[in-house]
């Protein structure tokens, strides 16, 4: 059943199921509550799951401000409190990774669960890095020569021409939005997770790459890493039977009791 609560000032809907020890489900960027579910209906006859959709996704309201990591962080941190849950587990899926890994670093956890996660900060290549300056150096001489309400119609319609499909799949402040947390890296909170950690990534991973799961498996004090080899950045979608074992691995003291 889904619910609502506000968080934050901003409204956000969630959804709760079965009974028992607490586990959070943190989707990726662009998704919603039901990218989550093939995951809950693992977990719901073991455990009182809680998914939620992010402000600016699903049924949840769009922020009124440029929220980054640590503003959808600190939401998680008040719903847990209102919620009343106690040292939960924690699964996130890409940007839901990002989440998981801030609060982890901050708050008690019993466990948490990196599938295909955002955080570390990915290998670029020169081309990459050409690119950015260029920009730069574009805006600025546009700002100079054309001033700023001119400049900004030029660059949003570079923007539209050459940003990935998540930015040009959105508007307003979601775009904005993104352009802030896709820059924001999260290799010294790792080091600061206290509770076992689980990593599950798709060896075929474009889009947080499988060297980025290794950075945080070195970053990370007490984690493992589990890769599926025929499966991308939805791993849990592509190849559901090994993913279920590692997840179910992974939790089953919690599960079997032992």
């Amino acid at each position: 059943m889904l619910a609502q609560i506000t968080l934050n000032g901003t409204r956000v809907q969630y959804k709760v199921t079965g009974e028992g020890a607490p586990v959070i489900l943190l989707h990726g960027w662009g998704c919603n509550i039901a990218t989550m579910a093939s995951i809950e209906a693992i977990l719901a006859p073991h455990f009182k799951v809680y998914t939620l959709d992010f402000p600016g996704f699903g049924g949840s309201d769009t922020p009124t401000e440029v929220w980054g990591v640590e503003e959808y962080t600190q939401m998680l941190e008040r719903f847990v409190n209102e919620q009343h849950i106690e040292n939960p587990i924690l699964i996130g899926h890409s940007f839901g990774g990002r989440v998981s890994i801030l609060y982890g670093s901050r708050n008690e956890v019993r466990k948490i669960v990196l599938v295909d996660a955002a955080g570390a900060k990915p290998r670029r290549p020169l081309k990459y890095y050409c690119k950015v300056y260029s920009y730069k150096l574009y805006k600025r001489f546009l700002y100079l020569t054309m001033g700023k309400e001119r400049a900004e119609e030029k660059l949003e319609a570079r923007r539209r021409t050459a940003g990935s499909a998540d930015y040009n799949a959105l508007t307003g402040m979601m775009r904005r939005i993104l352009v802030k947390v896709v820059n924001e890296y999260l290799e010294e909170e790792m080091t600061r997770i206290k509770c076992p950690v689980q990593l599950i990534w798709g060896a075929n991973d474009k889009d947080t790459r499988l060297r980025e799961a290794k950075v945080m498996l070195k970053r990370i004090p007490n984690a493992r890493l589990d890769v599926i080899e025929d499966a991308g950045h939805y791993s849990f979608l592509d190849n559901p039977f090994r993913f279920r074992s590692y997840l179910t691995a992974f939790l089953k003291q919690e599960i079997y009791g032992k």
